[in-house]
């Protein structure tokens, strides 16, 4: 196998627009998230009152929404 057969420009543009997508799509949810959630503020909850449970729930739902976004990609 040649380096040239691997190093194409379409597969290259394919994974820059692939990881577009994912990164729109995870940005989209966050918005989701936020607009379903009106009465918690992400900003007050980590930063000001530093909520470690509101963390990890953000961690956990960042961790699942990128493996789901992964998979379907894939």
């Amino acid at each position: 196998m040649d380096m040239g057969d691997v190093l194409q420009i379409k597969y290259i543009i394919a994974a820059l627009v692939y990881s577009a997508i994912g990164v729109g799509v995870f940005f989209a949810s966050f918005l989701l998230l936020d607009v379903l959630t009106p009465k918690v503020s992400v900003w007050r909850e980590l930063v000001e009152k530093q909520n470690l449970a509101f963390g990890v729930f953000l961690a956990g739902s960042a961790l699942g929404i990128a493996i789901i976004i992964a998979s379907a990609i894939h």
